[in-house]
């Protein structure tokens, strides 16, 4: 039982080495039309390593998918919506979904929502795929150590979805059915 005990800890020191101060668990909701959109997601850190997060050679470079990037950390970043979205130019039936984001082009991130639920963040399976969603890219104001989603209502049916983390802020528009 010790043995299992440590080796438990050892694991956990090995990914808060690799990943920084991870915050598990964390969510974005936001309510249109009295309909719930939520994503589930564990938040890295930059932890020091500004410039060498997306990268090729970076922290998320070593990923067997890379360009693709789990959006996240550990598990694979969540969606659930109760209503039909357009995001971008997709349509999203209302359901479970996973997110991952291509990118390989630093200048234009796409948004991949994909139709497996339930595995780990690693494990990403193209022809799950739903489709892909061209994402418009900013630069925070200052460094966005944690990375972080956010949705918000930007009146009527309206929303929109945000991925910030480092020096990038990437984002999506979105109307409810």
């Amino acid at each position: 039982m010790k043995t299992i005990f440590y080796n438990a800890l050892l694991i956990g020191a090995l990914t808060v080495a690799a990943f920084g101060a991870t915050k598990p668990d964390q969510t974005a909701t936001v309510a249109i039309g009295g309909k719930n959109i939520t994503i589930k997601y564990s938040s890295p850190a930059v932890n020091g390593r500004t410039g060498k997060i997306f990268t090729k050679d970076g922290l998320i470079g070593g990923d067997d998918h890379y360009p693709v990037w789990r959006a996240g950390a550990n598990a694979a970043t969540a969606l659930h919506t109760d209503v039909a979205l357009v995001l971008g130019e997709l349509t999203v039936p209302a359901g479970d979904y996973t997110l991952f984001v291509n990118i390989a082009n630093p200048a234009a991130w796409e948004l991949i929502v994909n139709k497996q639920t339930g595995q780990g963040g690693l494990d990403y399976d193209a022809k799950q795929d739903l489709g892909k969603v061209k994402m418009t890219m900013t630069k925070p104001p200052a460094l966005v150590e944690q990375l972080t989603y956010t949705l918000a209502s930007t009146g009527g049916n309206k929303g929109k979805l945000t991925l910030s983390w480092e020096n990038v802020v990437a984002s999506v528009n979105f109307t409810t059915k």
